[in-house]
């Protein structure tokens, strides 16, 4: 039982966001980490996103039965009544709150309520019925790095509002390569994402736009003063190779196969700008 409680946080999604809630405090740390804050930061954050999470299940469990990868989720078997489910969230979200009020900083608990709240209250109706649910979605994905960032330094500067900015262009060609190679799934539930109301065709052509404003931003980044030419050149290798790979799909046949590999390359990508941007002091 206590698995599948755990599994309604979804874990996957609280580790690959605390990578750039990680990735943005060591930014702003300077190698002077203080690690009892950099605990509180992490917990806080996790507990909050896990409680997002378990509610999220709860609203999505009439769509989740309809698509394969999900309709074996505990909300959607009934495996965990909805009401547990309920308290479970609250709970989780409490305990965050608290930990980033009192052991963090306020700044922190506001962006970390401005995640809970863009992806509860507005990205899980909207991507029922709108196209852009995506792009409200990944509001929520971006705020993390912010978070991280923002515990160490109190205060929401350029830097910040940057790393909020690269995070949401590059959810966007990740997210849209997960909508076309489970175009069925999003079909069967009747989920508007952007491949399924306007085609694959468009929906590249819309994620080649967003990963050319990714390469824009991380360069920002730099020449706003924040980190180095090795940071550079590695971002400029992994997003012009992921440019590449975008363009190729233009050409191929397979698009379900494609966009798999276009996927994984997009965790490659942020693996290197969280890892870079987190050693960025180290490096000229």
């Amino acid at each position: 039982m206590i698995k599948t409680y755990y599994r309604l946080t979804k874990p996957g999604i609280i580790y690959g966001n605390l990578v750039s809630t990680v990735a943005g405090f060591l930014l702003a740390s300077h190698l002077h980490v203080n690690f009892y804050l950099f605990i509180a930061t992490l917990l806080g954050t996790a507990l909050i996103i896990g409680s997002a999470c378990v509610l999220n299940n709860i609203m999505d469990r009439d769509i989740d039965s309809k698509m394969e990868r999900t309709r074996a989720r505990a909300m959607v078997k009934g495996s965990i009544p909805i009401i547990n489910a309920v308290v479970f969230a609250i709970i989780l979200g409490l305990l965050g709150s608290a930990m980033l009020i009192l052991f963090v900083n306020i700044l922190t608990f506001i962006i970390g309520l401005v995640g809970f709240f863009s992806y509860v209250v507005l990205y899980t109706p909207i991507k029922k019925r709108s196209v852009y649910g995506t792009l409200v979605g990944s509001i929520s994905g971006a705020t993390p790095p912010v978070a991280g960032y923002c515990a160490v330094t109190g205060r929401f500067d350029t830097a910040a509002l940057l790393l909020f900015i690269i995070l949401v262009v590059w959810q966007m060609p990740h997210f849209y390569a997960i909508a076309i190679y489970r175009l069925k799934d999003y079909a069967s539930a009747k989920i508007p994402v952007l491949p399924v109301k306007k085609g694959i065709p468009f929906t590249k052509i819309t994620m080649t736009g967003y990963i050319i404003l990714f390469i824009l931003a991380t360069i920002v980044l730099k020449f706003a003063g924040f980190a180095g030419y090795t940071y550079l050149a590695v971002m400029l290798i992994t997003g012009i190779s992921w440019f590449a790979y975008m363009i190729k799909g233009f050409k191929v046949k397979d698009d379900s196969l494609w966009a798999r590999k276009m996927f994984r390359y997009s965790l490659i990508v942020l693996l290197a700008f969280c890892v870079t941007i987190s050693v960025s002091v180290l490096l000229p």
